[in-house]
């Protein structure tokens, strides 16, 4: 006996270190497979990171806008000399404004309004869009007519450019958009006070302009919201009913897989697919208008239903069995059970994959360019019906335009639906933790 346990026991110390080695090279094999996904991470961060710096580089100084503060003497020789406004209310409207800004410039400067070759040398120096803003202002109170008042005014874009210290002033003249007296005015009213940078509200209220001073995300936001909503109303509803009777009242027969099957398959079509599905079926067979955001909001609603379905059905499957044998062991009938215990435990889930849902609507781009929602539009939408943009429609018209100002608003529209996203994305993870229950 004793000679067989000393036989064991030096078999076992000889396959011992056979044992540790196979055993260290699973660890190690461990540790790399660690440092791998680290690794992986870690360019996925620097690579994000670039992405924000490089945006919001770009971008924040699309949050504020240079505007020169002017003494506006409304006369009534330049807006209405023959005094027949009374009778006649164009005449106001076509009266002549950028002169009233323009003298108003000349004697801030102490120019000679006689010296016509530096008067011309104004030309560029002020927004075009102060002929709106007066022209407004005079429209709404024409009490103000004979008056003073200080009024801040939009500076060409060139000079905001200029102004935050965007155009190189060192090279020559002939290689900038600024002349050399441009930039010597510029000095001048930023010296005394009166050029200064003020938060740009434009940015949120303006419309489409081929001018970057007066361009704005007005009527995109007003489209994205419009479009919101239609997806709201339809994806929801018409989402969950149909996960409801898929998960818990349709039987499994080949039509219902063949119905799973196509409804995965549509969460992956590409967007695009369905731009051209609402080309065809909203716009040319049903007539509805181009750049609506209702023909907008039905293509978006098509393209987040197969999410909001395979979520909701993800969330009704996660209730336990246990629920349900309950509910129909009390009495409860099959719709009682569903809509009284099962849809109540599954709504967070359900919430939070409309929520993700919405978002990844938001951000799409494709199929609103193949429904027309590219177009021009500088008033705001009052209806659905109404001609409209998108946040990420408006990106993409800013980022082909060369301008460069044009540049600076495509970066801080890109940050503004950035702050949208995460804000929902925030949103769905919050309300998940807390309503959310482990079984």
């Amino acid at each position: 006996m004793t000679d067989i346990s000393i036989g064991t026991t030096l078999v076992d110390a000889a396959r011992q270190p056979r044992r540790d080695i196979g055993l260290g090279r699973r660890y190690g094999a461990e540790r790399r497979f660690r440092i791998y996904g680290m690794l992986a991470i870690s360019v996925g961060i620097v690579f994000l990171a670039i992405m924000l710096v490089s945006i919001i580089g770009k971008g924040y100084t699309a949050f504020w806008q240079t505007a020169v503060t002017l003494p506006i003497t409304f006369d009534e020789k330049v807006l209405d000399p023959s005094n027949k406004r009374a009778t006649d209310p164009n005449v106001l409207i076509a009266a002549d404004y950028p002169r009233l800004a323009r003298n108003a410039l000349i004697a801030k400067l102490g120019i000679n309004p006689d010296d016509k070759a530096v008067v011309n040398k104004l030309k560029g120096f002020l927004s075009d869009g102060v002929r709106t803003q007066l022209r407004d202002m005079v429209v709404a109170n024409p009490a103000i007519i004979g008056t003073t008042q200080n009024v801040d005014l939009l500076v060409n874009a060139n000079i905001d450019s200029a102004f935050k210290g965007q155009i190189d002033l060192s090279v020559p003249e002939a290689n900038r958009k600024i002349s050399d007296q441009q930039v010597a005015w510029m000095n001048q009213l930023a010296k005394d006070g009166t050029l200064a940078e003020h938060f740009n509200t434009g940015l949120f209220t303006y419309g489409a302009s081929s001018r970057p001073e007066t361009s704005g995300m007005g009527v995109a936001i007003i489209g994205s919201f419009y479009m919101m909503l239609i997806v709201l109303c339809l994806a929801l509803p018409i989402g969950v009913a149909a996960s409801i009777y898929l998960e818990e009242f349709a039987k499994k027969t080949r039509l219902t897989d063949l119905i799973e099957v196509n409804i995965n398959n549509l969460a992956a079509v590409p967007s695009i697919v369905f731009g051209l599905l609402g080309l065809a079926v909203f716009i040319n067979f049903l007539g509805l208008p181009r750049s609506a955001a209702l023909v907008g909001g039905l293509v978006l609603s098509l393209m987040t239903l197969p999410t909001i379905i395979i979520a909701t059905r993800a969330a009704l499957a996660a209730v336990p069995p246990s629920i349900r044998s309950a509910a129909l062991g009390l009495g409860a009938s099959k719709m009682q059970m569903v809509f009284q215990h099962i849809l109540p435990l599954a709504a967070p889930g359900i919430l939070t994959g409309t929520i993700i849902g919405l978002a990844r609507a938001l951000g799409e781009t494709a199929p609103l360019l193949l429904i027309g929602m590219v177009a021009f539009v500088s008033d705001y939408p009052a209806t659905p019906l109404d001609p409209a943009t998108a946040l990420p429609v408006q990106v993409y018209i800013w980022a082909n335009e060369a301008e460069r100002a044009f540049v600076e608003r495509s970066s801080g529209a890109i940050i503004i639906l950035l702050l949208f996203l995460m804000a929902m994305n925030i949103t769905a993870i919050v309300l998940r933790r807390r309503f959310e229950r482990r079984w």
